[in-house]
């Protein structure tokens, strides 16, 4: 590996690397714009100019285009390196709007940092400026073109690495335009990280348009619950709304970024249709006294019909706190079912996949992307697992040979354009055996087992695409507590009563069997059969660990406190106005936390820390971190 110096640091890196990642490696900043990590090169900014003092390279050059080699010696404060880069941050700055105190991006703009921290604060230029007419691009992005720098960080995302092919660079020189040929919806699945990409405020949020500067969040690292993946997110909320999502860097699994659909689906979150209030019987009480009340119900439902017609039921979308307190829920009671699934192919399938799954063939996201051969089969990668399309892609520009096996897996025009792909009837018909990093991808929710099994026989890696972002911990419970699903209990017949957990349940359950309590955060069908209802957090309102699609636990922080958000209440809605010291209609608690109230009251012990036992490992897990792989330890 070639040694360098830099800034007086001795270092040794990886053959390939540039000096802008070298210096990166030891905490040395370099100004840039165009470069980054996912996109490698461009030497379109040419902000990131460093001074080569001895070596086989001497003089100003650009750090990002320069690979390290042997005996390179680098100054980065050095007074030429040091005046180029201001003369660059001044030419940027000549057509650049001074409109930061209205710009969404202020505060989070690497435009104005190393403006700043050039010494570029007073404009000498007094002429007229470029402008350009700015474009609808739809109800997720905000186009203020006047505010871009050429770095073309936007278009080569897009384009390149995501596959777009509705937005692009048009123009020469000052001219340049990025945007569509006319104004329009974008139409990659994608499109939202053109708002973390872009190093000014080009491409904003417009759904956090005006709501708040970057300061004014509250926002933890967190995991997106849209899908099985477990894609790391940063939320942002403030006055109890859930503002807007970006992406956390874990190279594990999403790397930089995050597909729309966890970007954007904050409505749910902010819904005023929310279960916020406890009731029962329709009528709102305290959540004290409704666990009263399921505690009262309990005892005389398991009085008349015996703890054998009781089914507890969790959820593959709830944290696997408390889906463990549900299993403990059903020791207590001795209750006659505990269900993780509600649909029997789905469950039997979910328990077959992670049965399969070890640490030697499970396949992140970073394996798909290293891949030299990527089998698809039984799913609908953009609709299912976006992200995993995305992985899918990378692989493909590597070279990667992808097969679409059988006929469950719709190619339609938007997977086309991400990636090409052969078809093949069977998994037979793969040339696994050719390929020295292969993957297969499969879902869970078509044909049955036999292709799970077909998979896992393979040898390839695997990557199984399952419903929900606890899934995997809910199939590894369902084996460890023997668990069936729901529909398996209702067809035993002796089920009368239900507690549901964050529970999606048919809703045209029997008439005779009662919903004695359901607990959730969306207001399901299932909330208005249920006689006690308990409000119970969402993933941005707590924290809680996920197990995604590889087996690899993740913890989430709470972003906001539960209660009504401030925006858009209207007089029905609006809390009465007297000082308190609580938000309103803020009593919900995590499904845990919910359920350690009711087994105290029923007589067990108060659980303050769920992972207990074989998951104490994750006691300590930090999020932050790259996870916990389960499967190193199941």
């Amino acid at each position: 590996m070639p040694k360098l110096i830099i800034d007086n640091i001795e270092l040794e890196v990886p053959e390939g690397t540039n000096v802008l990642e070298a210096a990166r490696s030891v905490g040395i900043v370099i100004p840039h714009f165009c470069w980054h990590p996912a996109l490698g090169k461009a030497g379109a900014c040419r902000v990131c100019a460093v001074k080569l003092l001895e070596g086989p390279v001497k003089g100003l050059q650009m750090s990002c285009m320069l690979p390290v080699q042997d005996g390179m010696v680098v100054s980065t404060t050095d007074e030429e390196a040091l005046a180029m880069r201001r003369a660059v941050i001044e030419w940027l700055m000549i057509n650049h709007p001074h409109d930061c105190p209205v710009c969404d991006e202020g505060g989070e703009c690497q435009l104005q940092d190393y403006t700043i921290a050039g010494g570029h604060g007073i404009r000498r230029y007094d002429g007229k400026k470029r402008t350009h007419f700015n474009q609808q691009l739809g109800p997720y992005i905000e186009h203020e073109m006047n505010r871009c720098i050429q770095c073309y960080r936007c278009a080569r995302f897009y384009q390149e690495y995501a596959g777009g092919t509705d937005f692009g660079v048009m123009g020469r020189a000052g001219t340049i335009y990025f945007g569509r040929q006319q104004d329009g919806t974008l139409e990659s699945p994608f499109s939202g990280n053109l708002v973390d990409i872009c190093p000014t405020g080009v491409f904003t949020d417009k759904t956090a348009r005006f709501r708040a500067r970057y300061w004014d969040y509250d926002m933890a690292p967190s995991v997106c619950p849209h899908c099985s993946l477990g894609c790391n997110t940063v939320p942002m909320a403030r006055y109890r709304e859930l503002l807007k999502t970006t992406a956390r860097r874990n190279d594990a699994v999403n790397g930089w970024f995050l597909c729309d659909r966890g970007r954007f689906s904050n409505s749910a979150v902010n819904a005023p249709d929310r279960p916020r209030r406890a009731l029962v019987d329709s009528q709102p009480v305290s959540v004290a006294a409704a666990l009263d009340a399921i505690s009262l119900r309990l005892n005389g439902f398991l009085a008349l019909h015996g703890s054998g017609a009781l089914a507890i039921v969790g959820s593959p979308r709830m944290s696997l706190e408390g889906n463990l307190l549900a299993a403990r829920l059903r020791d207590l009671l001795g209750a006659g079912a505990l269900c993780y699934f509600s649909d029997v192919l789905h469950a039997e399938r979910a328990v077959e996949a992670v049965s399969l799954l070890n640490f030697e063939n499970s396949a992140s996201q970073e394996d798909v992307r290293q891949s030299d051969l990527v089998a698809v089969m039984e799913c609908d990668l953009l609709d299912q697992a976006p992200m995993m399309a995305l992985a899918v892609r990378q692989a493909w520009r590597n070279g990667a040979r992808v097969y679409i096996v059988g006929s469950e897996c719709p190619i339609d025009v938007a997977q086309q354009e991400l990636f090409e792909s052969e078809s093949a009837i069977s998994l037979s018909d793969v040339p696994l055996a050719s390929a020295k990093r292969p993957v297969i991808i499969c879902g869970t929710r078509h044909k049955g087992l036999l292709q799970i099994r077909t998979a896992a026989a393979s040898g390839a890696r695997l990557a199984f695409i399952l419903d929900g972002p606890n899934a995997f911990g809910c199939a590894l419970l369902s084996n460890q507590q023997g668990a069936i699903s729901f529909s398996e209990a209702l067809v035993e017949g002796k089920i009368k009563g239900v507690i549901a957990l964050e529970a999606d349940l048919p809703s045209d359950l029997p008439l005779g069997i009662r919903v004695l309590a359901a607990a959730d955060w969306l207001p399901t069908p299932l909330l208005e059969r249920a006689e006690i209802v308990l409000p119970v957090t969402s993933w941005v309102e707590m924290d809680g660990t996920y197990v995604n699609n590889e087996g690899r636990a993740q913890r989430f922080k709470q972003v906001m406190q539960p209660g009504l958000p401030i925006k858009g209440l209207t007089p029905e809605l609006h809390p009465p106005r007297v000082h308190r010291h609580d938000a309103p209609a803020g009593e919900a608690l995590p499904s845990w936390r919910m359920l350690s109230e009711l087994l105290e009251r029923l007589g067990d012990e108060r659980f303050e820390e769920p992972l207990s036992g074989r998951w104490e490992v994750l006691s300590g897990l930090q999020a932050e971190g790259g996870g916990e792989l389960l499967t190193r330890v199941k």
